[in-house]
């Protein structure tokens, strides 16, 4: 049998940052929770995952069935159009790097997040 943490695994988890509250605010959607809010990012993710895993200690506890954990496969591709100076400006940066368009734009993407 599963334990608590590792069905809360199974749960999607979102951080964001919120314009309104001017922090980071961590959810559960699929557990209909929301509202841990604070100023590190890495901190609030690691906030919702222990939430997670209290909440679905609590159903197992209580012997109510939880809602079904979501789990969506990602093929790795997906397309993305952008203006041709800024292909041209990628590519570039990508030759003078010495990697392949798409190297260098996964670089950069993994960076950005």
């Amino acid at each position: 049998m599963k334990t608590a943490k590792e069905i809360a695994d199974g749960y999607a988890k979102i951080v964001e940052w919120s314009e309104e509250d001017g922090c980071y605010v961590g959810r559960v959607p699929a557990l209909s929770y929301g509202g841990v809010h604070g100023a590190d990012r890495g901190k609030v993710f690691n906030e919702i995952c222990q939430v997670a895993e209290e909440i679905v200690a609590m159903h197992l506890n209580d012997g109510r069935l939880l809602p079904k954990a979501e789990h969506k496969e990602y093929s790795g591709k997906f397309i993305l159009r952008v203006s041709p100076g800024l292909h041209e400006a990628l590519s570039l940066k990508a030759e003078l790097t010495g990697d392949s368009l798409n190297q260098y734009c996964e670089k950069a993407l993994s960076k950005a997040v």
